[in-house]
């Protein structure tokens, strides 16, 4: 016969969630400082491929 699992504790739960939320956060940031980085045009390790276009139209 079919047993029911175990109920999960609420800290292990919520120290699942705070771990998926941490993690979320620091690909946001990481995702903005990029875009920050592209959009002042001082970046010189990021190859962006529309100007590379743009420059072979000229």
């Amino acid at each position: 016969m079919a047993v029911p699992k175990k109920k999960t504790s609420n800290a292990k739960r919520d120290q699942r969630k705070a771990h998926w939320k941490r993690t979320a956060a620091l690909e946001a940031q990481k995702a903005l400082s990029l875009g920050k980085s592209v959009l002042s045009g001082r970046s010189n390790s990021f190859v962006y491929p529309q100007d590379e276009e743009e420059d072979d139209e000229e």
